[in-house]
């Protein structure tokens, strides 16, 4: 073990920022969701960073495609070392998309997001797209949380509107093993609009949505009133500035 790694856990700097985070989350308002823009790489992180957003969310996707991967093929050493060109480039807290974790165990898995200068982490509920044994998830969850002893934020994505039935029933049912399990946000990403405030009602602590920058959904406002506690956008950002990048390049001939 490196010695930045065994100092990670200890650092004073980890347990503010994952205590500011935490923060960020509480007393919203409908309609005023913690708005969480995803940086790829540590250009884009500057950018949110200077237009004054508080924190940011890496997304797995984007990094992916940054680093010339499919999405899910990253290599976990890959992830991390861009995860901390991330931390590195911002003084706002960063949380990291870890995809499943990489079938790393818990304790290696806090160690690496806390050497890597995250605040939080998202932890998918599906592998391959066929969704996880809940109770085996909420297990898992549970001992990155003690490992994490208050280091990191986790958002437990719940992943049955993508790869299950899409039965709200169901959804609800894995949020509250996640959150009894210590999860300090659930995402069931993909989730449909009416079925947000049946999520909201059903499921204790903050809610994380997904909005679409394409125009299908609506907005990250309109999803605060909706019941989201927090609004990431997955690849989104990252597609769009791809989008408008070929638009230049198609002009330079």
């Amino acid at each position: 073990m490196t010695a930045a790694r065994a100092a990670g856990p200890g650092r004073p700097a980890a347990r503010g920022g994952a205590d500011a985070f935490r923060a960020l989350h509480r007393g919203r308002v409908p309609g005023d969701p913690l708005v969480l823009p995803g940086p790829w790489d540590a250009a884009s992180a500057r950018v949110f960073a200077e237009a004054g957003f508080p924190a940011l969310a890496t997304p797995s996707a984007g990094v992916a495609a940054s680093l010339g991967y499919a999405d899910g093929a990253t290599p976990a050493d890959e992830m991390f070392a861009a995860v901390a060109r991330i931390t590195r480039a911002v003084d706002v807290p960063v949380s990291a998309d870890v995809e499943g974790g990489y079938g790393l165990r818990p304790k290696e898995l806090v160690e690496r997001l806390l050497e890597a200068g995250a605040v939080g982490c998202n932890l998918e509920d599906s592998e391959g797209g066929v969704l996880k044994d809940p109770h085996e998830h909420a297990d898992f969850l549970a001992e990155v949380r003690s490992a994490a002893a208050g280091l990191l934020f986790v958002n437990a994505r719940v992943d049955t509107f993508v790869h299950g039935d899409g039965d709200p029933g169901h959804a609800l049912a894995r949020a509250a093993a996640y959150v009894a399990a210590g999860a300090d946000c659930v995402y069931p990403i993909l989730a449909p609009q009416a079925v947000l405030p049946l999520l909201r009602a059903g499921i204790q602590g903050p809610l994380n949505a997904l909005a679409r920058l394409d125009g299908s959904g609506p907005s990250p406002a309109s999803l605060g009133e909706l019941g989201a506690t927090r609004i990431t956008f997955g690849p989104g950002l990252q597609l769009r500035a791809a989008a408008a990048l070929r638009e230049i390049a198609a002009g330079l001939g």
